[in-house]
């Protein structure tokens, strides 16, 4: 049979820095506090960490708390402030990722339409294949191939200066012909 859960008794005990009061508080409330905490943060990832900073709290200021009379008060308090910070925390990373997302998507392409893509495919293609021999394979070996202009070099035996030569020259006539020109 269990012995009734007395609070006062508990507190007393938890202030002289007996440690079992503390784990009696645990098996007490920890209940109620996962309930109050998952209705909270609407998910129960992290609960578990940020209910025992609760009981490391109750721990480091068990010589304030002696009255039973504010304890649930003082307990559910601590509990919605970590639970509010953790909601901050994660709105934070969350507005985060959102920034950096938005960020790494230039604006014009967010709402870019399947057949101009495909159209602009096409026209770049059609350019690449007007381009000069060297360029072109150059260009391609860059852009497709995804090599190094290292790599470039040393597949054509060019130095890399040549290659960078090429590639801006192939990059220019793209600008020039994608932008309305000859």
């Amino acid at each position: 049979m269990t012995a009734k859960f007395n609070l006062e008794k508990t507190l007393i005990e938890l202030s002289e820095d007996h440690e079992s009061p503390l784990e009696d508080l645990f098996n007490h409330y920890y209940p109620r506090l996962y309930d109050f905490s998952r209705s909270f943060l609407k998910l129960e990832q992290g609960i578990d960490d940020i209910l025992q900073e609760v009981f490391i709290r109750i721990w480091q200021n068990r010589k304030k708390i002696k009255d039973p009379a504010t304890f649930d008060s003082f307990l559910f308090t601590v509990t919605r402030n970590l639970l509010l910070n953790e909601l901050r925390s994660r709105l934070n990373h969350k507005n985060l990722k959102d920034e950096i997302r938005n960020l790494a998507i230039a604006k014009e392409y967010e709402s870019f339409d399947p057949t101009q893509f495909s159209d602009l495919k096409n026209r770049v293609q059609k350019i690449i294949e007007e381009l000069p021999g060297r360029q072109k394979e150059i260009f391609i070996m860059s852009r497709t191939e995804g090599l190094s202009h290292k790599e470039i070099a040393h597949k054509l035996q060019i130095t890399t200066k040549t290659v960078e030569y090429h590639m801006s020259l192939a990059i220019k006539v793209l600008k020039v012909k994608l932008n309305g020109g000859v």
